[in-house]
């Protein structure tokens, strides 16, 4: 009598979907690793010797601002602010699902607050325009020129195919697939996010150079639109690039609502909560300097008499508590030195 032999498959049907899972998951979690990563990086150098009150540029700082220049930047502080509490309240609402679908408005969120404290900052150092290309530019100098703390003042410069990360000195090592849990780690997946970040920006470059009748490189021999590239060509559209920055990997975060990698992101198997927290930290990390240079600007008395009389949603928030916690002791501190050296 014949008996069939059970055949017993070496992976399962659940196996399988799971295994799918995690693959189409890959890409929301390097993002997440991304975010992460730089959060992680803040924490471990968010030092005494890293703060604002060290560098020579902030010691500098000041600007001459009459009555309608007050105005403008308290507009984009309110901005900036409002923004931030939406954020904050997605993730005081939020369990893991909600969480998960509230990314079509936080992404955007996140990057909006960040880009409307920047404005103020840059309004008081004389950089008054809202053309996007032109704040990334103005910003990314500013990093260069130690500006920002350590923490956040690495960027990526050069050609294509030939980038070069400058303040993240284990940017070159190879970056994991799993959350930091090291500054190796860290420093690795940024230096990642950089150059994937500034390689994007090059070819979309290249994309608006040649499609211009005007600015397209063209053959020498044959005159027509150049569709090859040699690193030469490459070398010609670098300085169009500036410097890639912190503000550059946050312009990632601009998906389309419409577009279909946000739903990636949605349908992902990731830890939602973790990237929330992730972001909600970078914010308010950039807010309070943004928020630092402003008071130094306005004048500590006048910086917590806006704070005072802010809209009732935003008394008594976090705004208040970055005053008292970053930006009070950090002025106060200050003051003495600045007498001394009268």
């Amino acid at each position: 009598m014949n008996t069939e032999t059970q055949i017993i498959p070496l992976v399962t049907e659940e196996q399988k979907q799971a295994e799918e899972a995690w693959r189409r998951s890959i890409p929301a979690q390097v993002f997440l690793n991304y975010f992460f990563a730089i959060n992680y990086h803040i924490q471990e150098g968010d030092d005494a010797q890293g703060g604002l009150q060290h560098l020579p540029y902030f010691r500098a700082h000041q600007a001459e601002l009459v009555e309608a220049d007050e105005q403008a930047i308290t507009k984009l502080l309110h901005a900036c602010w409002s923004t931030e509490y939406a954020l904050r309240a997605t993730a005081e609402l939020g369990d893991e699902d909600y969480l998960r679908n509230a990314l079509h408005w936080t992404f955007p969120q996140a990057y909006h607050t960040i880009m409307a404290g920047l404005q103020a900052f840059l309004y008081t150092a004389g950089v008054r325009s809202n053309n996007p290309s032109l704040i990334r530019r103005e910003v990314g100098r500013l990093v260069v020129r130690n500006a920002y703390p350590r923490p956040i003042s690495f960027y990526a410069a050069g050609t294509y195919g030939d980038f070069s990360i400058h303040r993240l000195p284990l940017a070159g090592y190879k970056a994991g697939l799993h959350i930091a849990g090291k500054e190796i780690d860290a420093q690795a997946q940024i230096g990642q996010f950089l150059r994937t970040t500034r390689r994007l920006k090059a070819q979309w470059t290249r994309q608006q150079v040649q499609a211009n009748p005007n600015t397209a490189l063209r053959s020498q021999k044959t005159g027509k639109v150049l569709d090859k590239w040699t690193a030469s060509h490459w070398q010609q559209i670098t300085w169009r690039l500036g410097y890639t920055t912190i503000f550059d990997l946050l312009g990632r975060l601009q998906i389309s609502q419409t577009s279909r990698e946000i739903e990636r992101y949605v349908e992902a198997e990731i830890d939602f909560k973790l990237f929330h927290q992730s972001l909600l930290n970078i914010v308010s990390y950039l807010n309070g300097i943004h928020e630092t240079y402003v008071a130094k600007a306005m004048g500590l008395e006048r910086y917590q008499k806006l704070v005072a009389e802010l809209p009732k949603h935003l008394q008594n928030s976090f705004v208040q508590e970055r005053l008292h916690t970053r930006i009070e002791p950090i002025l106060q501190e200050q003051e003495p030195m600045m007498r001394l050296a009268a």
